[in-house]
Parts: C-alpha cells; sequence; structure tokens
C-alpha cells in the first residue's frame, strides 16, 4: 500500500502519529487508547491502523466529536519504551485500549485490570495468561488470534511442494517477544514427521543476530526456513527476506507482507481484516458491552501468496496447481 493511500486511511489527525497527553473528555466523547508494536515508518501497520479507524467510522464514530484516539508504538523487541507506553497510556485513562499484539497485550495487563482491552492479533491468549477461554475470556481482555499452531502443517506443505528436496526445517523467532514458541515447534515436529523432515529452532534475540543465524541454517543441507508470527520478525520482514534470499534459503512466512517484501510464500491470516474486527468489538464495547462477554475469536480468512520472482531466484519451480489456488502471485 503507497503512503498517500495509507494517509488517507489515518485521516490527517492520525498521520501526525499523536503523542501529547491527553485527559479523557466529558459527555458523548470516547477516547481510545492504542498500543503497537511497529515502527512508525511501517506503511503495513499504518494501514491495519487506518483500517480500524475506517471501520469505526463506518459504525457512526466520528474523530473529534464522539471519538478521540490517543497512540503509542514502540519498536519491535523494545521491551523498555513497550512498558513506558503502556503505562502511559493507562495513566490516560481511555475508555477502551486497542492492543497490537501478545507483548502489548502483556505490557498492558501490568498497569490495568479494569480498562477494557481488545487485542488485535495475539497468540495464545490462554496460555499467555490473557483469558480464562475462548468463549468466556473473563477479565478485561478478549480480541483476536492471529494464527493457530495447527498452520504448521499448511506451511511444511506449501514449503515442500515449492521446494521438494528439504530435509531441514528451522523455526525463526524471538524468544522476548513469542513466548508461545514451544507450542509452536511442538506442533511443527510433529508436521515434520509427516512430511518426512527434521525441524530444529533458531531463536533471535535482536536484529543483530540475524545475519549469523541464517547463515548458519545454509549451511544445513537441504535446510529451509519456517518464520514464526512474531511482532519482531514481521517488524524485521525485509531483513530476514534479505537474508534469505542472500543464503538461498527457501521460506515460508506467516503473513502477506513478507512475500510483498520479496519472501518465498506466504500462508496465514488476513492482518488488516483482524483489525476490522477489532473496531467491532471496540464498538460494542463503547455500546455498552462487556469485554467479557465478548468471545475470542479465532481467524476465519487465510490468504497465500506466492513470490515468482523470489522462487526463480533460488531457481525453484512453482507447481501451477499450486499457483492457481494461490490468493496472490506476485510477479
Amino acid at each position: 500500500m503507497k503512503r498517500r493511500e495509507v494517509i488517507k486511511l489515518l485521516g490527517g489527525a492520525a498521520a501526525a502519529w499523536p503523542v501529547a497527553t491527553r485527559a479523557q473528555q466529558p459527555g458523548g466523547m470516547r477516547r481510545i487508547g492504542m498500543l503497537v508494536a511497529f515502527d512508525k515508518s511501517d506503511l503495513a501497520g499504518l494501514a491495519r491502523v487506518g483500517a480500524f479507524r475506517e471501520r469505526l467510522r463506518k459504525l457512526g464514530w466520528t474523530e473529534g466529536t464522539n471519538i478521540g484516539f490517543d497512540m503509542r508504538s514502540a519498536t519491535p523487541g523494545d521491551a523498555q519504551s513497550l512498558e513506558r507506553f503502556a503505562k502511559e497510556l493507562v495513566a490516560l485513562q481511555p475508555n477502551l485500549i486497542l492492543s497490537h499484539s501478545t507483548p502489548t497485550t502483556a505490557a498492558l495487563l501490568r498497569h490495568t485490570r479494569t480498562i477494557p482491552i481488545v487485542f488485535a492479533a495475539a497468540s495464545d491468549p490462554i496460555g499467555s495468561g490473557f483469558v480464562a477461554s475462548f468463549p468466556r475470556p473473563g477479565g478485561n481482555v478478549t480480541g483476536f488470534v492471529v494464527t493457530e499452531t495447527t498452520m504448521a502443517g499448511k506451511w511444511l506443505d506449501v514449503l515442500k511442494q515449492i521446494a521438494p528436496r528439504t530435509a531441514w526445517v528451522t523455526l525463526l523467532f524471538n524468544p522476548a517477544t513469542a513466548p508461545y514458541a514451544d507450542k509452536y515447534l511442538d506442533a511443527l515436529k510433529a508436521a515434520a514427521a509427516s512430511f518426512a523432515m527434521q525441524a530444529i529452532t533458531a531463536p533471535a534475540h535482536d536484529l543483530s543476530e540475524l545475519e549469523s543465524i541464517l547463515a548458519a541454517q545454509a549451511r544445513v543441507p537441504n535446510g529451509s526456513l519456517v518464520v514464526m508470527p512474531d511482532v519482531f520478525t514481521t517488524g524485521h520482514r525485509v531483513e530476514i527476506t534479505s537474508l534469505a534470499a542472500r543464503y538461498r534459503l527457501p521460506a515460508v512466512y506467516p503473513f502477506r507482507v513478507f512475500a510483498e517484501v520479496g519472501g518465498l510464500l506466504s500462508y496465514g491470516n488476513d492482518l488488516v481484516e483482524s483489525w476490522r474486527l477489532a473496531a467491532t468489538y471496540a464498538d460494542r464495547i463503547l455500546k455498552g458491552a462487556n469485554v467479557s462477554d465478548l468471545p475470542v475469536q479465532a481467524p476465519v480468512k487465510f490468504e497465500l501468496v506466492i513470490n515468482l520472482k523470489a522462487a526463480k531466484a533460488l531457481g525453484l519451480d512453482v507447481p501451477a496447481q499450486l499457483q492457481q489456488i494461490a490468493d496472490e502471485v506476485i510477479e
């Protein structure tokens, strides 16, 4: 999405990325706090925020008239800034807070157990202690799951179709931003056995470790890469896809934004749609619904995106049948 289109979605006030502290407005004005874990220059992230605000507008919420926004953005993996921004937003006492991900939700819950929180893209909210169950979350949190561990089998399926010689698959993630990694690894190992593969992990604690990790994986005969759904990997998708291309590693990614910047292929849920759905929950809460009565929802819309240019650079042939079922083929 082009910057001009993103700015249009966000609206003039949002384009300035408000950081000033504001008190909650009286009367009919409502305020939504927004805590995200992506850089302010990340157009894909801005597009998701724009989709959230646009859906609210269609539901009758007009900025400056009956709704206002306070946003904070932390660089993926910057725990100190994330904690500070979470504290700032809670201090503003908004009517609800939109949370981007698992790390942002965890940070917010360290500061409030009363302000309603809607997460747009969390992983394993039960294991993370956010909710008691999907049907009855309890507490002050609900939202939308970004993906499920059962996706591991699908990732390996499409990877094997494009790179049939794959014998080893490595799961890339950041332990600090993906505390749920063990569940994905267990699912990946189980799925790998059915494809005659071996699965291992490659934890990256910061950006500086990425190149050495991918270089090491490239030395594994018939090795490939599975990138975990994780704010760190998504935030550094340009670096990861570039390194995978440099070291000639076939890789499957969790979201289309990876394929759009040069990744081989992606299979995962539609993140923009998740943010639109989060807006429908925000609307219901602002109109009086109890957050604990709104069930956590699993993803229902998935996208397969194939980058033919990346496949050609790796010397891989993409089966025609796989191209036909893809939601998008990038040439």
